[in-house]
């Protein structure tokens, strides 16, 4: 489906301006509280979401005529109840970097939209100029200080604060088509010469998708977000588009293992070669900047699953100096515990199946950073796959409007948990960037606002012992991944590294008696007791 171009140009998203809230819509020639009313002619007209000049839009354009004729004066009031997700908007991700426009301009805009009379096949929606397409109607401001926390962001940001798609309905709708048509042949001239605007093909873009992406978007503080079928994929896109073969990049020693495999076997033969530093060598970053042409730094922090941390200021002024990019895999972070672009970094990536879904049910990844770096991965992006299906946006979408009160829940547990076992007599060691015994604690504190739900320790004992103790506990389950609202449990040397040997797991440092533990949101007490009595299993 098509939807034409404005008088105004795409916006990017800023979620820290000001914005005045409205519970109802304002519409045209109605007094507060009326509904719109469809008179005899079925011509429906609705007001400008604005309350300034620009920002992030609430775009609001025509029903296709092949949904609208199926509906009857009644449900196109309710159109959220029936088949909206039908119904495409023309807030897209893979569009230019956008400015505001002047409030001159919106005015402008306003007084040069013209009503135009439809048959009953068409619902219009005044606020664009083009009278033959689905169309887009004008800004809703994102001006947000009414925002004052992150948790306020990852509820509305996207949503609240302009949508995309044509409802009543509070929630997202999935829009579930593969491809968008266009009504003429001009017009798909005009979409391919960039003089309309329109989604084009399900793997370029779609209304749920955006939706998902501004939010993330909102909360890193990013101008652009791109969403992806898994984290694997954010991580392995980013590094074919931004560095060119033959090219060096630099990571660190400790990491997710995929993401090792990737480096060490696939990018080779690219011609792309890899520094390993450790994760607090400075010195190592700055010769192997002075050394190679590095196109990219790129690490995780926390890291998996030492949960070791980057210094991401300090090395993104070193890299910056060198001309290289800093990407930082915050997963174990999450966006409400580091701002890794506020920092420094030049992109963050997540893998959103973890904290930011939270709920175990959805795979996803997603990278954010500056418009035209986000553009030259989307390029990529659309030409390798791994599409988000809307479905699991959706389920992103759900997921990140409790993030906030779950990553505060798990912060907490961890925390504490993670004191307790550092005090036990069976436990050797614990891994958390929160406690003063971690050895980039003092970095974690000044770049985090929380440490993360989850903690690695070592059991006083061998495989067998770890094993015992894993399996004596009730409440977690044993399985990979982390972040979600249940608390899971593994045995990275089985879990993950059960292929090599001893010898070769020891080398990454995956001891048989590590332990990783994914603290969920059941309750402190209930959580100590279950680890507490596992521990006396082995004692």
């Amino acid at each position: 489906m098509a939807v034409s171009s404005c008088s105004f140009l795409p916006r990017v998203f800023n979620a820290y301006s000001s914005f005045e809230c409205r519970s109802d819509p304002d519409f045209s020639g109605t007094q507060t509280g009326e509904k719109p009313r469809i008179g005899s002619n079925r011509r429906v007209t609705v007001s400008l979401f604005c309350t300034g000049g620009g920002g992030l839009s609430s775009l609001i354009f025509r029903f296709p005529p092949n949904f609208v004729r199926q509906l009857s004066v009644k449900a196109r009031r309710n159109c959220s109840n029936i088949g909206v997700a039908q119904v495409v908007s023309a807030s897209w991700s893979n569009g230019p970097t956008s400015v505001y426009p002047s409030s001159a301009a919106a005015a402008a805009s306003q007084a040069a939209a013209a009503s135009v009379p439809v048959s009953d096949d068409v619902a219009v929606v005044e606020g664009c100029i083009d009278n033959d397409s689905v169309q887009i109607g004008d800004s809703y401001d994102s001006k947000t200080s009414f925002l004052s926390s992150d948790g306020s962001i990852t509820v509305h940001a996207g949503e609240r604060l302009g949508r995309g798609i044509v409802t009543d309905a509070i929630t997202t709708p999935v829009v579930n088509t593969s491809a968008y048509f266009f009504k003429k042949t001009q017009e798909l001239i005009d979409f391919k010469e960039k003089r309309h605007t329109s989604f084009e093909y399900g793997r370029y873009g779609n209304p749920t998708t955006v939706v998902a992406e501004e939010k993330i978007s909102a909360l890193e503080g990013a101008e652009s977000t791109l969403i992806m079928a898994s984290g694997m994929c954010a991580s392995t896109v980013m590094l074919m588009a931004l560095v060119p073969a033959g090219g060096h990049i630099v990571t660190t020693t400790d990491c997710y293992r995929k993401t090792r495999i990737f480096i060490e076997t696939i990018l080779p033969k690219m011609g792309i070669l890899a520094t390993v530093i450790d994760p607090a060598d400075v010195d190592g970053l700055e010769s192997a900047l002075n050394k190679n042409k590095v196109s990219l730094f790129f690490t995780e922090s926390p890291t998996n699953p030492f949960l070791r941390c980057v210094d991401i200021e300090k090395v993104s002024k070193l890299c910056h100096s060198k001309g290289t990019l800093v990407c930082i895999d915050g997963t174990f972070a999450t966006p409400l515990n580091q701002k890794a672009l506020v920092l420094g970094a030049d992109l963050v990536l997540h893998s959103a199946t973890k904290f930011i879904g939270g709920h175990n049910d959805v795979l996803a990844g997603c990278i954010s950073g500056s418009e035209k770096l986000v553009t030259e991965i989307r390029t990529l992006h659309h030409i390798l796959g791994g599409t988000l299906n809307p479905n699991a946006a959706y389920l992103i979408i759900r997921g990140m409007k409790t993030l906030h009160l779950r990553v505060q829940q798990q912060n907490l547990t961890a925390l504490r948990m993670a004191e307790v076992l550092e005090a036990h007599p069976r436990v050797k060691r614990v891994y958390y960037p929160g406690l003063p015994s971690h050895p980039e604690h003092e970095i974690a504190k000044r770049q985090m606002t929380g440490f993360g739900g989850v903690v690695s320790f070592e059991v006083d004992g061998d495989l067998m012992t770890t094993i015992k103790f894993v399996d004596a506990l009730k409440i977690p389950y044993i399985a990979p991944s982390f972040g979600g609202c249940e608390s899971i449990v593994d045995q990275p040397a089985i879990m993950s590294y059960w292929d090599l040997s001893q010898a070769e797991r020891s080398k990454y440092g995956i001891l048989d008696n590590l332990i990783r533990f994914s603290f969920g949101v059941e309750d402190f007490e209930d959580l100590k007791a279950d680890i507490l009595q596992a521990l006396e299993t082995i004692a």
